[in-house]
């Protein structure tokens, strides 16, 4: 008889000021039972340094079930983003942070509960990001943070930042990757109707297009549908280009202001996206792995796995293997 595993504890950090959008994005990730779907179970938990409720923008409340003692059980703590980011956290919050992050705890935060962190001092000497509007407000504040604005969530010693609104769900749901899996993730993703995977080192920002931008977009979606369909295959940007009726310049640089990434690096969190899974779904050797997702070796794709995921192919089936599908071949 199959034994339920002990649920991930998740501590969701609240205080007068914080954002709905932010509580209401880290409760429908780890909020919802979705073990029927084959997701893991979690226990979410709402910490306070008080139990009375707390006011929320738009007439809403949150009440919290624990105080912020319950940080020295959880497994991940995650800090909402606030309405406004320059409003002081209380000092209990800074302090249950400080001293969660120095037991190990991972430690992450939403938009501008970026400052939260910095007010902590968990933020000093390590790289940073908020939405791209309060940079130079973190900045300002907090020299001593490496702050950055190209990039949707950043990860620097056990502290995981992110950018406005939507680069929380993608935290999130990355957040959830990486403890249980691609498959894990892309599940809740599609409960939510939102895209499984964007990485983290994706432009915040990109133009709003123009009708000439719009039949480029159309051109490069095109060939980003050909890549997906056709990953086994050699994929070079003059190749691509071609396809796409562009200069090799001239589709690199489309290519960056319509996905916010470089062709290459889209084309190797593609594979990687791929092999992990076919790791996590099929008993196919490392090499057949390899071969199907375009690496070409399982040497190069241990190498990707290694720089990217901080892991390798062999270890990443070890913890998140399934029981295996069809061979579709």
């Amino acid at each position: 008889m199959a034994t339920t595993p002990d649920p991930t504890r998740i501590a969701l950090v609240a205080f007068p000021g914080v954002r709905a959008f932010d509580v209401s994005v880290i409760t429908e990730v780890w909020g919802v039972d979705r073990t029927d779907r084959g997701v893991p179970p979690f226990e979410l938990r709402r910490t306070a340094a008080e139990a009375a409720p707390i006011a929320l923008r738009g007439g809403l409340s949150l009440t919290p079930d624990r105080t912020l003692a319950w940080l020295a059980h959880a497994d991940l703590i995650v800090v909402p983003g606030l309405d406004d980011h320059l409003a002081p956290a209380p000092a209990p919050v800074l302090a249950a942070l400080r001293r969660a992050h120095t037991r190990g705890t991972p430690v992450a935060s939403l938009c501008g509960g970026a400052f939260t962190l910095a007010r902590a001092g968990l933020l000093d000497g390590r790289r940073a990001v908020t939405h791209w509007r309060l940079t130079d407000d973190l900045r300002a504040g907090h020299p001593e943070a490496k702050v950055t604005q190209d990039a949707l969530f950043l990860h620097d010693d056990n502290i995981w930042t992110s950018a406005g609104t939507a680069a929380g769900i993608d935290l999130c749901l990355h957040l959830v990757r990486t403890m249980h899996g691609a498959e894990t993730a892309a599940t809740i993703a599609r409960s939510m109707v939102t895209a499984p995977f964007r990485t983290g080192t994706q432009a915040q920002f990109i133009e709003h297009p123009t009708p000439r931008a719009d039949r480029d977009a159309d051109a490069l979606a095109a060939v980003r549908a050909f890549v997906l369909a056709h990953l086994a295959e050699p994929h070079t940007v003059a190749a691509l280009a071609a396809r796409a009726g562009m200069s090799p310049r001239s589709f690199a640089r489309h290519f960056q202001a319509t996905t916010g990434t470089t062709p290459l690096r889209w084309l190797i969190i593609q594979r990687i996206a791929a092999a992990q899974k076919l790791l996590e779904r099929t008993d196919l050797p490392l090499p057949e792995v390899a071969r199907r997702t375009g690496f070409g070796s399982e040497i190069t794709m241990r190498q990707h796995f290694a720089t990217h995921l901080s892991t390798s192919p062999r270890d990443y089936r070890l913890a998140f293997h399934r029981h295996p599908g069809p061979d579709r071949g």
